[in-house]
């Protein structure tokens, strides 16, 4: 289409122009676009929510403070069963040899979760692997859950973390101190007493 320098091309001789000149290129306005996408796309992956991207915290469940564990008493990769914040809810403490995400300790490498799928509530029980530090595979739908990443789901069908036990230490001593995520079964994690 030819067009002169006082007309648009969208627009023709004795009629409302087509389109309207908004003022954007149309290199800003894909790359507006682009970012949008981008944005969508994140939101709709496992595990990622929009409060991630505006940098918020995970929601932490504070529990009385309760003694779980000993540092000299664990061993890389060798799991310790034990039930926090309730004797209902079972969970793994584990030195996982190398840093992982909420880890405290000498080498921030020891963590806690508990041992209930996300997903469905499958058992984790015995389903640890100290070559990957890696929670699962569930009997039920094969989700594996990464320990040394908040336990986030590597594969399988859950959407959500495993639940972490929140850890301090004092000496040598490990306490349990809250919960980072829903315990699957359970409505809430407000603060409560035991």
């Amino acid at each position: 289409m030819k067009t002169d320098d006082h007309t648009s091309p969208c627009s023709s001789e004795g009629h409302a122009p087509a389109c309207a000149d908004l003022g954007v290129s149309r290199r800003e306005f894909l790359l507006s676009a682009g970012k949008s996408i981008a944005i969508v796309s994140l939101a709709s992956l496992p595990g990622y929510t929009l409060a991630q991207e505006a940098g918020q915290k995970a929601k932490l469940a504070k529990y009385p403070r309760e003694r779980i564990g000993g540092i000299p008493d664990l061993e890389t990769g060798v799991p310790v069963t034990l039930q926090y914040p309730y004797d209902s809810v079972n969970c793994l403490l584990v030195k996982l040899g190398v840093p992982g995400g909420g880890g405290v300790g000498p080498d921030d490498d020891i963590v806690c979760f508990t041992t209930i799928c996300t997903h469905m509530g499958g058992p984790l029980e015995g389903t640890y692997k100290p070559e990957h530090q890696v929670l699962g595979a569930c009997p039920m739908h094969l989700t594996t859950f990464d320990l040394t990443r908040h336990g986030m789901v590597v594969s399988g069908h859950a959407t959500e973390s495993l639940p972490q036990i929140m850890l301090e230490t004092e000496g040598d001593d490990i306490y349990g101190a809250g919960v980072m995520g829903l315990i699957y079964g359970y409505g809430s994690n407000l603060e409560r007493e035991i």
